[in-house]
C-alpha cells in the first residue's frame, strides 16, 4: 500500500472506501475498496476532497479481486447466459432463455475447495426462465495469488461449470391403459393432467389412445406413435404390481432399454423410464403411476424438464433422488422453491 496523488491514480486499486456526503441527500461510499480508478473518476475523487489516495501496488503474481472474479466467470459462464458488472469482486450470471440448468458438480466442488474463492448457484437439473439468476462468484480477499487462479482453471478444465439446455419441440403420444376407461365405465381424468403439464413446454400432443389392459395392444399403440414420428410416449396407469397392471411389461416388449422401473420418490415410486432407439434417436417412453393424476407434484415434475431438454436420464441419477425425494404435501405448494427433488 502506498500514497499517491489522485491526479495520477488512474489504473490503481483503492485500499478503502471513499465516502461522499451531500447534505440532506446522501452519505455513503462513492467508490468501494478494491475499485480500480478510471480517468473519469478523478474529478469525483477531487470533489470529495481526496487529493491523495492509498492504493495497492501491482505485484507480479498477485491478482486483484476483480481480475480473479473474471477468471471465475470464464470458468462458469456458458452459452445462453449473461453476466453482471463486477461489483466488489463479485459477478452474477443470469439465464437468457428458458431451459434446464445443469451443473458439473465435480468441477464446482473442486473450485470451491481451493479456498479464497467461491461459486454459489441455484440447484441443477431444474428449469430456469429467461432472466432468472443462476449463480454468483467472487474472490474472498481483496487480492489473490495468480497461481491459485491457475489451479482453479485447471480444476474446471474441459468446459464451463454451468450449462443451460434449451427445451426441444416434441410431439408426444399418450397411451392411457385400464379396461375401466377403454370400456367407458369411468371417465379418463389422467389425460388432461398430462396435457396440462406438457403444456408448460414446447409440445404437441399427437393423440391419446385407450388400449385397455391388453399388453400386446399397449405395446402396439406405443410403437404406432413412434412410427408416426413421436418424440416421446407417455403411458398412464397400470404401473403397480397388480396382476392386471400390464404397462411395464408392454413397454419392455417394445424393445426399449429400461433405465429404471421404480424411483425413490414419493409420490411417484412406480415411475418407469425407458428409451427406444430409432434412426439414431433415443425416444423416451415413460410409464407414470396413478399419483401423477391427483398429487400436486410428483416424480414426473422432476424428470419431465430433463426429458424435454434431451438430457439423458441415468439409473444412478434416479437413485440419487432418495434424499429430498419425499414431497411434504404442503398446504401451499411452493415447488420448485422447496426441497422436493433437491437432495444432492
Amino acid at each position: 500500500m502506498r500514497e499517491i496523488e489522485t491526479t495520477k491514480a488512474a489504473g490503481h486499486i483503492l485500499c478503502h472506501d471513499i465516502t461522499q456526503i451531500i447534505k440532506g441527500e446522501k452519505k455513503g461510499p462513492v467508490f468501494r475498496k478494491g475499485h480500480v480508478v478510471r480517468e473519469e473518476d478523478i474529478p469525483v475523487l477531487l470533489s470529495v476532497g481526496k487529493e491523495h489516495l492509498f492504493v495497492w501496488e501491482k505485484t507480479e503474481g498477485i491478482l486483484h479481486e476483480n481480475e480473479g472474479a473474471e477468471i471465475l466467470r470464464d470458468i462458469c459462464k456458458n452459452e445462453y447466459m449473461s453476466e453482471s458488472e463486477i461489483k466488489e469482486g463479485k459477478i452474477e450470471l443470469k439465464a437468457q432463455i428458458d431451459g434446464l440448468f445443469k451443473i458439473d458438480r465435480k468441477k464446482l466442488l473442486a473450485v470451491n475447495s481451493l479456498g479464497e474463492m467461491m461459486i454459489a448457484s441455484r440447484h441443477g437439473d431444474f428449469p430456469v426462465k429467461k432472466g432468472d439468476k443462476l449463480a454468483g462468484m467472487r474472490i474472498i480477499p481483496l487480492v489473490i495469488e495468480e497461481e491459485k487462479m491457475t489451479r482453479a482453471k485447471e480444476a474446471a478444465k474441459g468446459g464451463p461449470v454451468f450449462q443451460i439446455l434449451p427445451y426441444r419441440e416434441k410431439k408426444v403420444g399418450i397411451v392411457t391403459t385400464g379396461s375401466e376407461i377403454s370400456k367407458g365405465l369411468i371417465q379418463d381424468t389422467f389425460g388432461p393432467v398430462i396435457e396440462e403439464k406438457l403444456g408448460e413446454f414446447p409440445t404437441t400432443v399427437m393423440g391419446q389412445v385407450y388400449p385397455g389392459d391388453d399388453k400386446e395392444k399397449i405395446t402396439e399403440e406405443i410403437l404406432s406413435f413412434i412410427e408416426q414420428g413421436a418424440d416421446m410416449v407417455v403411458c398412464t396407469g397400470g404401473m403397480s404390481v397388480d396382476p392386471d397392471d400390464r404397462t411395464p411389461g408392454a413397454i419392455k416388449d417394445t424393445g426399449a432399454e429400461i433405465i429404471s422401473y421404480g424411483a425413490p420418490v414419493l409420490p411417484g415410486a412406480m415411475l418407469l423410464v425407458a428409451y427406444y432407439k430409432k434412426d439414431g434417436k433415443r425416444i423416451p417412453i415413460v410409464g407414470l403411476p396413478g399419483c401423477v393424476m391427483y398429487a400436486k407434484r410428483t416424480v414426473f415434475d422432476l424428470v419431465l424438464p430433463r426429458l424435454m431438454a434431451d438430457d439423458p436420464i441415468e439409473k444412478e441419477e434416479l437413485a440419487a433422488l432418495g434424499e429430498g425425494g419425499l414431497c411434504l404435501n404442503c398446504d401451499v405448494c411452493t415447488f420448485p422453491n422447496c426441497g422436493f427433488g433437491k437432495g444432492r
